[in-house]
């Protein structure tokens, strides 16, 4: 808990509890603007484009420029066009404010991972990515909820403003995090994203948490469309089970990683997300015992697949391990929000929801791969 890494959990807190607040407010208000269901998967797609086309470049970046600076410009390109929702009343405005919002996310999570891991002893990054974990999970327990609860009360531009301004608060403490860890990127890691995920073992858990977060990308987006209202039985609720849920199993994770095999965490990790989400369409009870497992699962998987993902790379490389894992973060997220738009507008949520807890289902092949010897 030294001063750098409680200053860089405090800004990661203030980005995603930005972040969480909008996450399912502006595919709602791409709903309301006449984009209907596949506007709001779109919303959420090009969010997530952005993000990742910024995090492929994220090695380049950070050898360049460093942790501290590029920390800075992520955290400006995220907030500050935030404060644009309120003036977009069509679809294409609302995307253009999305896509540079992207760009900034992109550099501030690929810079969270790959930092924190520098700044935390050697054994025990699996509870300083646990520590991250928590000031970015946390907000999910109440930033969608929230958000959406402030936007049936008070209307979109109050959640517009909080959005925006949050992420511009971890502008004030970046001047303290001061050490050999935050002064310099990547110095001497010349691999590449494409480079990295050219290796089996970066490329597994890259492809087996793509498909995790491809589902959460379909649960975050159309879950409020599924379940509208308010109340314990709505979609915040459910969301606010879920942030619950992850939190708790995302620390535990990192503590479990730390002193066993992370890799024990990959199989049960995606059976208990394939029950979860088989029940979330439902609603009722059966919703929210769903939000429960998808929760805990996707909390396991998070913290298992990054201490692996920098586990596999050299000291000098965190910032590709971070890249790659954020990359399959986001992308997984984008492609299942943006694919099962149609897939819904086509069959409706409830197959629709099943079809993610097959593809989970599907997912354990690499679980398993992962577990067998290699050569090489």
């Amino acid at each position: 808990m030294t001063r750098p890494v409680v200053l860089l959990t405090l800004i990661a807190f203030a980005v995603l509890f930005g972040f969480q607040l909008l996450i399912s407010v502006v595919p709602l208000y791409a709903d309301e603007a006449g984009g209907g269901s596949s506007g709001a998967g779109l919303a959420t797609a090009v969010f997530m484009l952005s993000t990742v086309l910024t995090q492929i470049q994220m090695p380049r970046i950070l050898r360049r420029f460093g942790y501290r600076p590029s920390l800075a410009a992520g955290l400006l390109f995220i907030g500050v066009p935030a404060l644009f929702y309120a003036y977009t009343a069509t679809l294409a405005p609302i995307l253009t404010v999305t896509l540079v919002r992207g760009v900034g996310f992109g550099i501030v999570t690929v810079v969270f991972a790959a930092l924190i891991v520098g700044l935390a002893p050697p054994g025990r990054r699996g509870e300083a990515l646990g520590l991250l974990g928590l000031a970015i999970t946390l907000p999910s327990i109440f930033g969608n909820a929230l958000g959406l609860w402030l936007v049936e009360r008070f209307g979109f531009e109050l959640v517009f403003l909080l959005g925006g301004a949050a992420p511009l608060l971890g502008l004030v403490m970046i001047p303290g995090i001061r050490s050999a860890a935050a002064s310099g990127g990547d110095e001497h890691g010349e691999a590449g994203f494409f480079t990295g995920l050219g290796r089996a073992p970066l490329r597994r858990i890259f492809i087996l948490f793509a498909v995790v977060t491809m589902t959460g990308g379909v649960v975050i987006t159309f879950l409020p469309l599924a379940v509208p209202g308010s109340g314990v039985f709505s979609a915040a609720g459910a969301l606010l089970v879920f942030g619950v849920a992850s939190t708790i199993s995302r620390w535990w994770g990192g503590r479990f990683g730390d002193r066993r095999d992370p890799r024990l965490l990959l199989a049960p990790g995606l059976v208990i997300c394939a029950a979860g989400v088989a029940g979330l369409p439902f609603g009722g009870a059966l919703m929210l015992a769903g939000a429960v497992l998808f929760g805990t699962g996707f909390g396991l998987l998070q913290n298992a697949s990054l201490i692996l993902m920098m586990e596999r790379v050299s000291k000098t490389e965190y910032g590709l391990g971070s890249t790659l894992w954020n990359a399959a973060f986001d992308a997984g997220t984008g492609v299942g929000a943006f694919s099962f738009g149609f897939v819904i507008s086509a069959v409706g949520f409830y197959w629709s929801f099943f079809l993610c807890s097959a593809l989970l289902v599907s997912a354990l092949v690499l679980a398993v791969l992962d577990q067998l010897p290699t050569r090489g």
